[in-house]
């Protein structure tokens, strides 16, 4: 295993447990539903970022810095916030097309709200099988910085090490932040509220 420079993205699906703990009797829709979001979300990534895993109602993609790393990093923020407008096109179509269903999870649709999580570091790639594990203190923290203090329902939070090869998202607001990682410090973040399409 050699390490690699990696960016790290964790697309995460916020309400889902909400989602799944109030409407129980609805089970079986809602996991479609947050499937086909995943799915959407899924569908936009392109190279360099690749899938790595599904995590329940997030999803996680790394992408291989090569030489430029900071254009790679802007490429990849750029595909994050595409995220955010195929999520809310998958969501009005979903709540569209099962308007007509009574139960609380096809009723909740637009209730979901998405967040990113994106960082810079180095990882291991194990390969077991098929399978591509990713391994290292980076991963730890990627995750850990999804449990974190933003009280927006919807946000982008990229990590110091992160914003400093991508920079500024233009047309966001933003405001610097730290959050403590247990085991792993402080991290200092900057956290991007993204431009939502207008209720329809």
């Amino acid at each position: 295993m050699e390490p690699k420079h990696v960016a790290l993205v964790i697309a995460d699906i916020g309400g889902y447990t909400n989602f799944i703990r109030f409407h129980k009797t609805a089970l079986l829709h809602a996991e479609e539903i947050v499937s086909q979001l995943l799915g959407a979300i899924i569908e936009r990534a392109d190279f360099p970022l690749v899938l790595n895993k599904l995590e329940g109602d997030a999803v996680l993609l790394y992408a291989e810095m090569g030489d430029a790393e900071a254009a790679a990093a802007r490429d990849v923020a750029r595909q994050v916030t595409a995220f955010f407008s195929a999520f809310h096109a998958k969501s009005k179509e979903l709540s569209s097309n099962r308007a007509n269903c009574p139960c609380d999870a096809c009723q909740h649709i637009l209730d979901l709200k998405l967040k990113a999580v994106l960082h810079h570091g180095v990882v291991a790639i194990k390969k077991i099988r098929q399978f591509e594990e990713l391994t290292g203190e980076d991963v730890i923290l990627v995750h850990r910085l999804l449990k974190n203090s933003v009280s927006k329902p919807e946000y982008i939070l990229m990590s110091a090490s992160f914003h400093r090869l991508a920079g500024d998202l233009a047309g966001y607001s933003s405001y610097g932040g730290e959050e403590t990682c247990d085991g792993l410090g402080s991290i200092d973040t900057v956290v991007f509220s993204p431009l939502l399409p207008a209720a329809a």
